[in-house]
């Protein structure tokens, strides 16, 4: 690990710790993970690619069509970014945290194997892990990855958090752009516990970065809408949840 990436994490770090949250641009986040290894983007055109050949979410219970959704399930151990991709697993929240998809067990399709093991992707989880586990350095992670697309052709409204206002039921969340298609709207806030309004975002470009201490803040993001209506329009974010494992 070079100086200079781990003088980013730990800026990183304490951001987190005052805040509760942090943004980074998408051209620092690549300045970052190339300070780790040099290869850590040479698949990001097929990776971000990987998002138009997605199945639909079909545990909407709003009955909508405008979710496109992978998973998988991770794990790694405390201090460490030494992580392992684990048998493919179903998702779970209870409705404490989703009131309006929770309480089911929910099997989605797995990430495409070329997406999962990838550099991109491995470099991402491993920033996680560098971040996270300089935060909390005695917790193992049980850890998340969900590909997500919002579509909207004129149908429906495309809702990026349609439970609204929330928290994951996890320790730490990391949320990356990955592009944007005719699409505006769509914009991030940071809410208190009180769940009052702290900061409102937009993740525009490649790899811009927001993480949330998700035990500290809620968060949510407004629906997207085409700016071109002849067009559809879509907006593609890779979340990774990272939850204290016993």
């Amino acid at each position: 690990m070079s100086s200079s990436y781990a003088s980013g994490v730990e800026e990183i770090c304490e951001s987190l710790s005052s805040r509760s949250f942090d943004l980074r641009s998408g051209e620092k986040v690549k300045e970052l993970l190339l300070q780790r290894s040099g290869a850590a983007l040479d698949d990001l055109e097929p990776f971000r690619e990987s998002w138009g050949r997605m199945p639909l979410d079909s545990y909407m219970a709003d009955g909508g069509r405008y979710r496109r959704r992978r998973h998988a399930t991770l794990s790694a151990p405390r201090s460490s970014a030494d992580y392992r991709v684990e048998a493919h697993q179903p998702h779970y929240q209870g409705l404490d945290y989703n009131t309006l998809n929770g309480g089911v067990a929910r099997h989605y399709e797995p990430f495409e194997d070329a997406s999962l093991h990838g550099a991109t992707m491995s470099s991402l989880v491993t920033l996680g892990c560098d971040i996270f586990g300089r935060l909390a350095p005695y917790s193992a992670w049980h850890i998340e990855a969900h590909q997500f697309r919002i579509e909207v052709d004129g149908e429906e409204v495309g809702l990026p958090t349609p439970e609204g206002v929330h928290r994951d039921g996890v320790t730490f969340v990391l949320m990356a752009m990955i592009g944007r298609s005719n699409a505006t709207g769509g914009e991030s806030t940071v809410f208190n516990l009180d769940k009052q309004p702290v900061e409102k975002f937009a993740l525009t470009d490649p790899l811009d970065l927001a993480l949330v201490n998700d035990e500290r803040v809620y968060h949510g993001v407004s629906p997207i809408e085409r700016i071109d209506s002849s067009a559809p329009a879509s907006r593609d974010v890779l979340v990774v949840t990272y939850r204290h494992k016993p």
